[in-house]
């Protein structure tokens, strides 16, 4: 019973404290790769953590004394059982559904969520087809809509759009700044770790953990494709060109260069701040790799 208390202890801090705290804290904004992981990090540990809180609290002194190898032998998966260990029965397996489920629900949200996010995606890309016209100056796809926007329609069929009023409002240099931030959204596949995110979120709605998770990896992923273009394009232009798009509004299942969060990272970019120490970023994502191990301690 302390062992469940104990992990589910860990679990509400994980869930219901420490993300307030990454989110007052100054470094993500400097290395938002780096808070990205940091965010996955702590959802992964809070998983396990509830898991494994569920596991001892149903089985109540049962196993819990083999630690993990005990959890392992009552899910069947190990040919050496701990030799003051029971055989699993119909009911430590009916235990099980619990701690179980505390892992599947994400999971089954994860592939529903992706499974939505590809049917959104070619719905757009079937529209495109039709309302569209390739530009091989540029690259992308022109939508003849006056309102200025430029987004990027991720996965398998891979497309850059850009309105009609995008065109006329800005500059050579801006738009291939604007252009540079899309591609960087592609090519690191940005649209998976929002997709887990949103996921996450569905999960476990009413988590202070699973909605600031969501809302700062959406920020984050921006930031990163912000960084990526900052290394071809000059700050100005990259500025100027968000300010003119910020209006326009991409798809759910796109990433846009615009949207509500283009005011937090014009204030990013136009008066940068120095980034972590390498020792420091390197401590941080090392921690974060290893948080969602850190439940497993107390059952070992």
């Amino acid at each position: 019973m302390i062992t469940a208390a104990a992990l589910a202890g860990y679990a509400l801090l994980v869930g219901a404290v420490v993300p307030y705290g990454l989110v007052r804290a100054g470094w993500p904004h400097r290395a938002p790769a780096v808070a990205v992981l940091a965010w996955q990090g702590l959802s992964l540990t809070f998983v396990v953590a509830a898991a494994l809180a569920a596991y001892h609290l149903v089985f109540a002194g049962r196993h819990v004394h083999d630690g993990l190898v005990g959890l392992l032998s009552a899910c069947g998966l190990t040919a050496h059982p701990p030799a003051e260990s029971t055989p699993a029965g119909a009911s430590d397996l009916a235990l099980l559904t619990a701690p179980a489920m505390i892992v599947l629900f994400p999971l089954a949200w994860l592939v529903r969520t992706a499974w939505q996010a590809r049917r959104e995606r070619r719905r757009h890309a079937a529209l495109l087809a039709v309302i569209g016209t390739e530009s091989a100056e540029h690259g992308a796809t022109v939508v003849e809509h006056r309102v200025p926007a430029v987004y990027c329609l991720p996965g398998r069929v891979r497309r850059i759009v850009v309105t009609r009023g995008a065109l006329e409002i800005l500059t050579a240099e801006q738009l291939r700044a604007v252009l540079a931030h899309e591609r960087a959204h592609i090519r690191g596949r940005h649209h998976l770790l929002q997709v887990a995110a949103k996921a996450f979120a569905r999960a476990f709605p009413g988590l202070p953990l699973a909605r600031l998770a969501r809302e700062q990896t959406a920020l984050l992923l921006e930031m990163i494709a912000d960084d990526r273009a900052l290394r071809l394009h000059s700050r100005d232009a990259l500025a100027t060109a968000m300010c003119e798009v910020a209006a326009g509004r991409a798809p759910e299942a796109a990433l846009g260069a615009g949207g509500r969060s283009a005011l937090i990272r014009l204030r990013r970019i136009l008066a940068p701040e120095a980034k972590p120490r390498r020792v420091t970023w390197a401590g941080i994502a090392a921690a974060s790799v290893t948080a969602p191990f850190l439940p497993l301690l107390v059952t070992c």
